[in-house]
Order: C-alpha cells, then structure tokens, then sequence
C-alpha cells in the first residue's frame, strides 16, 4: 500500500485554514490546478472526499474534518520535535508535569510559580504505577511525588529531594482549644492521609506514646483532606502547605507542637539528551516552612 504523501496533507491543511482554493494557492505559491490536483490525489489515497463546495468556498466534509484534526497534530508534534532539539524553530513545547493524585495542589503550584505563563504546561495526575512508566518512556519530563521511585525497577530516573516540611495537626479554631498535642491525638477525631511517610509516622508517634488514636477519615487525597478539616470532622495531620490558605484566612489554625513526622517532595526525572530547558527554572532542594 502507497504511504501518505505528507507534502499532500500540508497542502490540504493550507487549504482548510483557507476555505478557499485561490488564497490557499496564493500562500503556497502554487498554481490553483496544481494545488487542486494536490487535493485530489490526497482524497483518492484516502478514499473520501474532503472538501464540498459551496459557491466559492469550501467546506470541510466529515472526512475532511477527521483529516485536518490528525493533520493538526502531525505538524504540530513536527513543530515540537523542532524545538526539542534546540534548533529555535516552532512553538514552544510544553513541559509536561505528572503528579501523584494524592500531592498537595498548593505545593504544585509553588513548585511550579517560576514557569507559569512563561512555558505551556501539560498536566497530569495519577498513581506511581502510572506516571513512572510514562517518565521513563520520555512522554513525560517530571514527575512530582512524596517519595522516590524504585531505582532497581527505574535505573534510567533520578530523584532530587525537592522540598521537606514537617507534618502538623491542623484544625478549626474550637477543635484545636487543646494545647497538649498528645491529648490531641488521643481524644480527638483524626483525619490522616493515607500517604506512606505520615502514616507509618503517625503510627510510630501513637506507640510510643501508648495511645490509641481514634481515626475518623482515612483519605488518599490532599484536597479531601483539607475538606473534611474545614468541615470540622476531625484534626488532620499534613504538612501546614496543603492548608495554607485556609490557615491564612484564619479558618483552620496549626498546632505549634513537633511531632516529630517530616513529608519530603521529590521531583523525579529521566536521563535524557534533551531535557526540557524549563526544568533548570524550577526550584532546587528546598524546605518550604509554614
């Protein structure tokens, strides 16, 4: 079978941003026949008729509507390989971010303060499993986590510890009237993220104190977290970033206590010729107090 003829499909995408054969040809510095003869042969290689005429326009037909959506992407991923290698030419590639869902959105967005509105992002939020097979494949150029990745599993990334904060007990004003954090974490209702480095934190604090803690949410998402906590449904332990808007507005208050738990930020990525030049404008090891 023939392979599509590229110089065809530009041509026709030229055309279709046109509506209109003369002006079309005009830009293209080709004849009008030449040009419509162009556009023929592309619709007999795919079968279909991409253009009607209607007067002295031309209106895309269903077909046609498919093609120029896949043209658009062809030279568009033409324009961004372009700019990834450096040579100055096409629009700037976006970075490409990937998030573990559970990540506080303020951390995000602090990490990534220095690059909004100067370099397009596209954003992305999912598990471990997810994320990391897409960075080690190069579709993504970071990967935003609470803990690194398995470097037996993913030889080829790297881990930079970005930032740190300690985890706190936050809650409403009336709930946190307590100033004993023990106390706190015996009598009170908790909301705990389900992240590693917390709860295995938590639960070690709890021992060794020899207190029961009574846990009323156990949440894989930062934003829920902040929800329940604003709702009053219990005190949650999470580094004072997640809620600093809501501390800020004096809705919810931070315990001063130390209890002893640190979450660490990783920013993960790939060995690569061609890294993203973004990425050297994003924050280095960091600690993000409260």
């Amino acid at each position: 079978m023939d392979r599509l003829n590229y110089h065809h499909l530009r041509y026709f995408r030229e055309v279709a941003h046109e509506g209109h054969l003369t002006r079309a040809a005009e830009r293209l510095n080709l004849s009008q026949s030449a040009l419509s003869t162009q556009i023929r042969q592309l619709e007999e290689r795919l079968g279909h008729a991409l253009f009607e005429r209607r007067g002295r326009q031309l209106i895309l037909t269903e077909a046609g509507r498919i093609a120029l959506d896949h043209a658009e992407r062809i030279f568009g991923t033409g324009e961004d390989l372009l700019a990834a290698l450096g040579d100055g030419v096409g629009h700037d590639r976006p970075l490409r971010v990937g998030a573990l869902s559970t990540l506080s959105r303020n951390f995000q967005m602090r990490f990534l303060s220095p690059v909004l509105g100067k370099v397009p992002l596209a954003l992305v939020s999912g598990s471990g499993p997810v994320l990391l097979p897409r960075l080690a494949g190069l579709s993504l150029d970071v990967v935003l986590s609470t803990e690194p990745h398995d470097a037996a599993a993913y030889p080829d990334l790297t881990a930079h510890r970005i930032a740190a904060q300690p985890v706190a007990l936050i809650g409403t004003p009336a709930r946190m009237g307590q100033a004993d954090a023990t106390a706190i974490l015996a009598e009170q209702p908790l909301i705990v993220p389900t992240e590693s480095s917390i709860r295995t934190g938590l639960d070690a604090l709890c021992a060794r104190l020899g207190i029961v803690p009574r846990i009323a949410a156990e949440v894989d998402d930062m934003a829920m977290v902040r929800l329940l906590a604003r709702q009053d449904t219990g005190i949650a332990l999470a580094p004072p970033v997640v809620m600093a808007d809501e501390i800020g507005a004096g809705l919810l208050t931070r315990h001063p206590g130390d209890l002893g738990i640190v979450e660490s930020f990783y920013a993960i990525t790939a060995r690569r010729n061609f890294p993203h030049p973004a990425l050297t404008r994003l924050p280095p090891a960091t600690r993000f107090d409260p």
